[in-house]
């Protein structure tokens, strides 16, 4: 249940990968005067980063809080306490000022006090770029041998070939298991966080290179690269971790 709530906000964000990139809105006229040069891609990368690879530690970090303390690991008089050491181990941010169990700051996220899981993003997150790959491929846009043709560029805008392969996945609906829709659209039937890598290739080799420079000026670099490997590390673990559980209470049932 969880990857299938996880499904269509994927493929909502499948579709955002490709009309949100410089490229597209050159094509459409809402873009001016794009290079489509190395610093171009470079900032237009380092934009998707914050929006979807800052975003993963704190996808995973609000059920994990829900989870500990639904399976009593945590009790009531350390639920601030177990919150704020969830974002210093995962987002690398702490409390601006002393914090104590006489507050409540995970309610002030939605999805706390309503009681609405928050996983299924994080797994979208991972599932998009997965996605993105393979109709990029089947559209042409995509060659993962050729530096031409980088994933971050790909516009599937038009291509009958990419359609059809999102109607392949999604015409399944609910009758087939997740895994059989993943199938359809993508030959794979295991969520994997390799796309995540091959998208922000680019942006990983140049901060590579910038971490090697003797300047020290910028604390932004390592910051973004820890974040990148480490956001990649946590959703792969997670991601077959939660396939595995499935997989299992699945065959229990039965």
């Amino acid at each position: 249940m969880i990857i299938l709530s996880g499904f269509h906000e994927a493929v909502g964000d499948l579709i955002a990968l490709s009309v949100s990139t410089p490229t597209h809105l050159k094509k459409i006229g809402l873009l001016d005067d794009y290079a489509d040069s190395k610093e171009d891609n470079i900032n237009a990368l380092f934009k998707m980063a914050l929006e979807r690879v800052a975003f993963l530690p704190f996808g995973l970090l609000i059920d994990k809080w829900r989870w500990d303390v639904f399976s009593g690991e945590v009790k009531e008089d350390k639920w601030n306490e177990h919150w704020w050491s969830l974002r210093e181990k995962y987002q690398k941010v702490k409390a601006p000022v002393d914090r104590s169990e006489a507050d409540f700051d995970p309610g002030a996220k939605y999805h706390i006090p309503a009681d609405s899981q928050y996983i299924a993003y994080f797994i979208a997150h991972i599932l998009q770029f997965q996605m993105h790959r393979a109709v990029c491929i089947e559209a042409g846009q995509y060659d993962p041998n050729d530096p031409a043709k980088p994933l971050h560029k790909c516009d599937i805008d038009k291509s009958k070939a990419a359609g059809d392969k999102i109607r392949e996945g999604l015409k399944l609906g609910s009758s087939k298991h997740w895994s059989v829709a993943l199938k359809a659209m993508t030959g794979e039937t295991e969520i994997s966080g390799e796309a995540v890598l091959e998208y922000f290739k680019p942006l990983l080799d140049y901060l590579k290179e910038e971490n090697e420079k003797d300047d020290n000026t910028s604390q932004l670099i390592p910051i973004v690269v820890g974040s990148v490997i480490g956001g990649v590390v946590i959703l792969g673990v997670l991601a077959y971790g939660i396939v595995r559980y499935q997989r299992n209470k699945r065959t229990n049932n039965f």
